[in-house]
């Protein structure tokens, strides 16, 4: 039976950005909520106490926010799959990712708490 992985996170990652299909969207940008679950092994750095050995969720939100914040996605599958390729490559001590993209105000006429995706990604086996 496979091991679980540890898993970091960080939920609530609030931004307001321009992504969408329609040209209101990019015109008046609208907020979006993220949460976000990495998956490595926490062993060496619990046992060690070292800093070195984990993944640093400062430069992880970092990244977060400069791509949602700085680019421009009509579809949140593209934001998550950029976030998602980027972080991997970044953060080498990461297996796997999770992204779950929250657009509580999507253009959609309804009743609704919220309209997102959620995603997991895995590094590739080498």
């Amino acid at each position: 039976m496979p091991e679980q992985a540890d898993q970091l996170f960080i939920r609530g990652i609030a931004i307001f950005a321009r992504h969408g299909v329609h040209q209101a969207e990019a015109d008046l940008g609208q907020r979006f909520a993220l949460d976000l679950t990495l998956e490595l092994d926490t062993r060496e750095a619990g046992r060690t106490d070292d800093y070195n050995r984990t993944v640093c969720y400062a430069s992880v939100f970092q990244t977060v926010r400069e791509i949602a914040e700085t680019r421009r996605f009509k579809l949140i599958e593209a934001l998550g799959e950029t976030i998602a390729d980027q972080l991997l490559a970044e953060q080498p001590r990461l297996t796997a990712v999770e992204i779950e993209i929250r657009k509580p105000s999507a253009p959609v006429a309804g009743i609704f708490d919220t309209i997102g995706l959620k995603i997991r990604r895995e590094r590739p086996s080498e």
